[in-house]
């Protein structure tokens, strides 16, 4: 089976090296040359989107948002009009559910299979290949590219028909934000009434408040370190999508509308490519004290 995949930014580039550790025929295309000369030392080959179109199986797509994804795929000549009847298209990138089914349709029409499979667990998960990958589409489809998906993963679940995989998506990502505005409202309480964060940490972490963010943004926010394994411009994207998709079925998302605020001022303020554990320094900036300094 050869594989294409087209975006190998943060998270794209460790996918492709597990797909290679796995055994994979694995052709790559991204905008970077310095990212495509990496994979292609750990044993990738280089490809034009149009040539992964013509000679792979499975396309993949690690993207930013869904019209990087309509650009790749739907343009006069992308990558979906060079592919052949019965190949398959995964889109691992986040975007709107509705943007997935218009996708899957035009690709119906061309004899192409769509599975929507966002993925969670920012850089180190995509690293050490431990992924939680959530999966919209037709269940043969999903049954026969599982595997696939389970060298970049430890979770792989169908969550319904196409859009389903980014609609879930959308519900983690919520929770994920809400996550650390509370995470970081609580060391900041706490540095205000003068007890050590890290202390707080270590002594609400196995409790009911310990959650995978707390172990994974909590130590960030203590240390200072911005640097993003998801950076605050994408969660901004994602909550715009929750929220798109929020009110187009109706659903009331009060508390994704405030984060997605402090996302925005943070962006406004030089923050946008920094970690959104970066969250933090918002209420640095109110209160004047550092967390965990």
């Amino acid at each position: 089976m050869k594989i294409g995949l087209i975006g190998l930014g943060i998270m794209g580039k460790p996918m492709a090296k597990n797909l290679l550790k796995a055994g994979y025929d694995l052709t790559v295309n991204d905008r970077s040359q310095a990212s495509v000369e990496d994979v292609v030392a750990a044993g990738a080959r280089y490809a034009t989107q149009q040539e992964i179109g013509e000679r792979c199986d499975v396309v993949l797509t690690m993207l930013p948002n869904s019209p990087q994804v309509k650009e790749v795929m739907l343009a006069e000549d992308g990558v979906a009009s060079h592919m052949k009847p019965g190949t398959v298209f995964i889109d691992m990138s986040s975007i709107n559910p509705v943007a997935s089914q218009e996708i899957a349709s035009m690709l119906a029409e061309k004899g192409v299979e769509m599975l929507d499979a966002p993925v969670s667990g920012g850089e180190p998960k995509a690293i050490d290949g431990t992924l939680s990958f959530m999966v919209g589409g037709k269940q043969e489809i999903f049954e026969t590219y599982k595997p696939l998906l389970e060298t970049m993963g430890a979770s792989v679940v169908r969550c319904g028909e196409v859009g389903a995989g980014n609609t879930t998506k959308l519900a983690n990502q919520i929770i994920v934000a809400c996550n650390i505005q509370a995470l970081a409202e609580a060391l900041t309480l706490a540095q205000k009434a003068g007890v050590d964060p890290q202390l707080v940490f270590e002594a609400i972490r196995g409790g009911l408040a310990g959650s995978t963010v707390m172990n994974a943004k909590a130590p960030m926010m203590i240390e200072g370190n911005d640097k993003p394994g998801f950076k605050i411009d994408l969660h901004i994207k994602d909550l715009n999508n929750a929220l798109d998709c929020a009110h187009s079925v109706g659903a009331p998302v009060p508390m994704t509308a405030e984060v997605q605020e402090i996302l925005q001022w943070m962006h406004n303020h030089e923050g946008g490519q920094k970690d959104h554990s970066a969250i933090a320094q918002y209420y640095e900036h109110l209160t004047g004290l550092r967390i965990g300094r």
